[in-house]
């Protein structure tokens, strides 16, 4: 592992990344390091992904990465959450990432959408930034809200609205409505 102490979650993401790449997973970071790149700057001490898997999947990785020497947590929800799963990915120093199985409401397409950063000179699949806008959304914390409204203020007229719409849809009505409702802000 790349991680040599606390603080280091986006090392500790490297790692993970590149072992869902040798598995051929789809995956796209999301969350403070999401934001960041979509110009909405704040502090994290973890890591976020989303994969394109199900709770299924997410066991098997978990005994990939804990032969690897991470720490795993399978976190697994009931029937109403909206995530299934969710392996926790931790090192000796308290770094953390989180990978969630899917999103209900995520279009299967926010993976081909997904941008190619680079981090520490490695190349990164980031959430696309109107997948990004409506899975904040979706969420809809108070930080969630505030990120959404940022990233749609930076974006300005380059905001594929067509697609954003279509996506907070796919979320559910109060979706729809908060985007309708922050657009007209």
């Amino acid at each position: 592992m790349r991680t040599k102490g606390p603080g280091e979650s986006g090392l500790l993401l490297l790692d993970a990344v590149a072992l869902l790449t040798e598995a051929g997973m789809p995956y796209a970071v999301i969350g403070a390091m999401a934001a960041a790149v979509h110009g909405v700057i704040r502090a994290s001490v973890d890591a976020d992904v989303i994969l394109s898997a199900d709770a299924a999947a997410l066991r098997r990785l978990e005994k990939r990465f804990a032969a690897v020497a991470f720490q795993t947590q399978l976190r697994e929800g009931d029937l109403e959450d909206p995530i299934p799963a969710v392996l926790v990915l931790g090192d000796a120093h308290g770094n953390r990432v989180d990978l969630l199985a899917g999103l209900r409401g995520l279009e299967p397409a926010a993976f081909s959408r997904a941008i190619t950063v680079p981090f520490q000179g490695q190349p990164l699949r980031v959430i696309g930034r109107e997948d990004f806008i409506a899975m904040k959304i979706f969420a809809s914390g108070p930080a969630d809200m505030m990120d959404a409204r940022a990233a749609i203020r930076l974006a300005g007229d380059s905001l594929d609205l067509t697609l954003l719409r279509r996506l907070a849809e796919r979320y559910g009505r109060p979706t729809r409505d908060a985007l309708e409702a922050m657009l007209r802000d």
